[in-house]
C-alpha cells in the first residue's frame, strides 16, 4: 500500500533533518566567529566585527566589520574546517558613501554619540579641523573613526564630508591651531564684528593669511573668519616648537581648573576624567587613547603600591577595583600627578586632590581605590601618536 505524505509535512521533516545535521557545524562556525573576534577585535570601541549566521549547507554569513583582516581570517578558518558558506559580510566603509569616506570636524566641538540619535549617550567629542574616517550612514548620522581609533556616531552638521582629493588638500594646507581655553572667530578683524563661531582649545583651521593683529582663517566647509593672533598660532610653528614636559603638562592641566564634568566630554567646554587627561596631552602634542581603561594600557607602569615618591608630574594615576576570583580588574577613573602629593582630575569639575591624609584636600575615596600609575613622557608605547602626525593615521584606500 502506498502512503501519500502532505507536501507541508514533508518540508517540515526536511527542515528538521537539515537542522539536526547542521546544528553541530553551526556551533563550530559560531565558535570560529567568536575566536576571530576575540583575536582581531578585542575592543569593540576601536573595531567592529558583527557577523550573523543563518541557514546551512551552505551557511549564509551576514553582517559587517571594520577589520578586513578579521573577515579574511574567518573565511580561511571556514575553508580549513570544510564548512561551506555564502559570504555576505560587508567590510566598511560602506559602498553607499561613494568616494566621500573622509570627514573634517566642522564645529568647535562636535558631539559623537554611541548610537545614531541625539538622545543617545555622549561617547566622546572631537575638535574643529580634526580628520575622521567615515564608515557608514544611517539617516542624518555617520559612523566614524576618530584619530585615536574611537568608533561612534556623528550627526551630519558636525563634520564636512569630503573625498580623497579634498581630504589631501586639507591635509597639505597651512593651518592654525587655537590655543586659548575658549573664544571666537569674527567676520572681520575686530572683536566688535559679528561672530562666525565659538572656538575651543585645540581647534584647527586653514590659515589663509595674516592681517595685522589677526589671522584670516577658513573652515572645512568654506566659511571664513578672523582670529586674534594672541589666541592662536600657525600649526607648523606650534608642532615645531612643542616639547611636552612635566611643567607644560601641569600648566595645561591647571589652565582648565573649574571646567565642569561632562560624561563623554573631551574639550575645554566640559570633560570627563579621561577626556581631561586626553585634552592635557593633546595640547602638548600627543593624542592618547580615549577611555581610562584604554589609557591604562599605554606608556609604562611606574607604580602600583602607592609609592608616591616614584611619581613625576605628568604621570597618570588610575583608580578602580582590583581583580578578584570571579571578576576582572576594573579601571573607572584617571587623574594626573602634579607633585607635592597631589593629582588633578575631573570629578564634579576639574580640581586638585591630595593623597596626603593630613591635607585639607585629601581624597580618601580615590586614594583607597588607587590601582597604578603610568608614564607617557618618553614612553610612547600603546596607541599614542604625535598630534602633527594625526592626518597620517587615516587609512587612505
Amino acid at each position: 500500500m502506498k502512503y501519500l505524505v502532505h507536501p507541508l509535512k514533508l518540508a517540515l521533516v526536511l527542515i528538521l533533518l537539515l537542522g539536526a545535521c547542521s546544528g553541530p557545524r553551526q556551533q563550530t562556525l559560531r565558535g570560529l566567529i567568536d575566536q576571530v573576534e576575540n583575536s582581531f577585535v578585542p575592543d569593540s570601541r576601536v573595531d567592529q566585527f558583527n557577523v550573523q549566521v543563518s541557514g546551512g549547507s551552505p551557511f549564509l554569513l551576514t553582517g559587517e566589520t571594520t577589520n578586513a583582516e578579521a573577515k579574511q581570517a574567518l573565511l580561511d578558518s571556514l575553508a580549513k574546517a570544510n564548512i561551506s558558506y555564502i559570504d555576505s559580510i560587508k567590510v566598511l566603509p560602506s559602498a553607499e558613501l561613494g568616494d566621500k569616506i573622509y570627514g573634517i570636524v566642522n564645529n568647535s566641538v562636535s558631539n559623537i554619540r554611541s548610537e545614531p540619535r541625539h538622545s543617545a549617550q555622549l561617547a566622546t567629542q572631537t575638535l574643529l579641523g580634526m580628520p575622521l574616517q567615515v564608515l557608514k550612514k544611517d539617516g542624518g548620522w555617520y559612523y566614524v573613526r576618530t584619530p585615536e581609533d574611537y568608533l561612534s556616531w556623528i550627526d551630519s552638521g558636525g563634520m564636512h564630508r569630503v573625498n580623497k582629493s579634498e581630504y589631501l588638500e586639507w591635509k597639505s594646507a597651512e593651518k592654525l591651531i587655537y590655543l586659548d581655553t575658549y573664544g571666537f572667530a569674527y567676520s572681520s578683524p575686530s572683536k566688535n564684528s559679528e561672530k562666525v563661531s565659538d572656538l575651543a582649545a585645540g581647534n584647527i583651521l586653514k590659515l589663509e593669511s595674516s592681517n595685522g593683529s589677526y589671522y584670516r582663517i577658513s573652515y572645512p566647509d568654506g566659511r571664513e573668519g578672523f582670529i586674534p593672533k594672541s589666541e592662536a598660532t600657525p600649526f607648523s610653528d606650534w608642532t615645531e616648537d612643542l616639547e611636552a614636559t612635566r611643567e607644560s603638562l601641569v600648566q595645561t592641566a591647571k589652565s582648565m581648573m573649574g571646567i565642569p564634568y561632562l560624561w563623554g566630554g573631551t574639550s575645554t567646554k566640559g570633560v570627563d576624567c579621561s577626556g581631561f587627561t586626553k585634552t592635557i596631552y593633546l595640547m602638548n602634542g600627543m593624542i592618547i587613547p580615549r577611555d581610562a581603561s584604554q589609557q591604562v594600557h599605554a606608556g609604562v607602569k611606574v607604580d602600583d603600591e602607592k609609592n608616591w615618591d616614584q611619581l613625576q608630574p605628568g604621570d597618570l594615576l588610575f583608580f578602580g577595583s582590583p581583580a578578584t576570583e570571579d571578576r576582572s580588574r576594573r579601571v573607572v577613573h584617571v587623574g594626573m600627578w602634579i607633585g607635592d602629593n597631589q593629582f588633578i582630575h575631573s570629578s564634579r569639575q576639574v580640581r586638585i586632590s591630595s593623597v596626603d591624609s593630613t591635607a585639607s584636600n585629601y581624597d580618601a575615596y580615590n586614594t583607597g581605590r588607587y590601582l597604578e600609575s603610568r608614564r607617557y613622557l618618553g614612553n610612547m608605547e600603546g596607541n599614542i601618536i604625535r598630534t602633527q602626525a594625526m592626518y597620517d593615521e587615516i587609512n587612505l584606500p
